[in-house]
């Protein structure tokens, strides 16, 4: 099952996205009579429901038993982050061997883990922003996590039960900020410079985490391609150690790191420009597409 969030003109509502048509996620839930209540929020739901499965199963025979469910086409909906309001934005840094090795760093014992701010993030159908206040964006493709029930201290084998599903993710990156101090914050916090989705897709349907492919591309060039079985640290292993210290709640959005590639270690460097179209494609999750906005 695939969540995303679209545009309405009474707000951002939470919707399904099904056979490249959305549906509103509020009134397919009223048809459901699932327990959680009805909501238009896609974190809300999360935080009120136990019953993301039962929803999942049933959502095929729900879109088609009640029509009227359907907002439109996808293309003729413009879609948000599929999470618009989460509480925690945590990334991983250095989590692939090789984007270890061509940073020159040691092999990290523990996750490398620093946040972003909500402020950060926006959708698939939306313009990267940064070019106005940074000459050295770059690009860094990667998964993202949202968890779905409360984390506390889980262990690593019961991790997973906490993740509601994955998303493609693009950790766009001020290198001459980030690199002005010993803290990375101010490259990484510039507004509207995280875009994720297109959507939210649900582990039923993605399987096993660790054996997804990944590909960056930048104007059609293929810059980065790994696969999540090369990770460090797994998606479990992750999710238990971030709640072995911090409480995850429904809707935390994790990205999960990024492989070798990026632009800033390139000869020469590979910085992003406006109008370039920048793509993270994610095997069984989805193929993320923006376009960097103007200075």
């Amino acid at each position: 099952m695939k969540f995303i969030s679209y545009v309405h003109d009474s707000g951002v509502r939470g919707g399904i996205l099904a056979a490249d048509s959305v549906y509103d996620l509020e009134r397919l839930l009223e048809a459901a009579d699932l327990p959680g209540g009805a909501t238009s929020s896609v974190r809300e739901y999360l935080a009120r429901s136990e019953s993301i499965s039962e929803l999942s199963a049933a959502v095929g025979s729900l879109i088609v038993d009640n029509p009227a469910t359907r907002v439109g086409a996808r293309s003729d909906v413009t879609l948000t982050a599929p999470i618009t309001d989460p509480g925690k934005v945590l990334c991983v840094g250095l989590n692939y061997k090789d984007h270890v090795a061509e940073t020159g760093r040691a092999l990290p014992e523990y996750p490398d883990v620093f946040a972003k701010f909500a402020s950060t993030m926006v959708g698939p159908d939306d313009e990267i922003g940064g070019a106005d206040v940074s000459a050295d964006l770059d690009f860094e493709g990667e998964v993202a996590v949202v968890i779905g029930r409360r984390a506390s201290r889980v262990a690593e084998e019961d991790a997973l039960d906490h993740v509601a599903g994955l998303s493609a993710l693009n950790d766009i990156s001020a290198r001459d900020l980030q690199w002005r101090g010993t803290q990375w914050l101010p490259g990484k916090a510039v507004d509207g410079s995280t875009p994720w989705g297109p959507a939210l897709v649900t582990l039923d349907e993605v399987g096993d985490p660790q054996t997804l492919e990944l590909v960056t591309r930048v104007n059609g060039a293929e810059m980065q391609r790994s696969n999540t079985k090369l990770q460090i640290f797994t998606i479990a292993r992750i999710v238990s150690y971030l709640s072995s210290f911090l409480t995850l709640e429904p809707g935390d959005v994790i990205a999960t790191g990024t492989p070798q590639g990026i632009g800033a270690k390139r000869t020469p460097p590979v910085w992003l420009r406006p109008g370039d179209v920048v793509e993270i494609d994610v095997e069984r999750v989805g193929l993320l597409r923006n376009r960097v906005g103007a200075q």
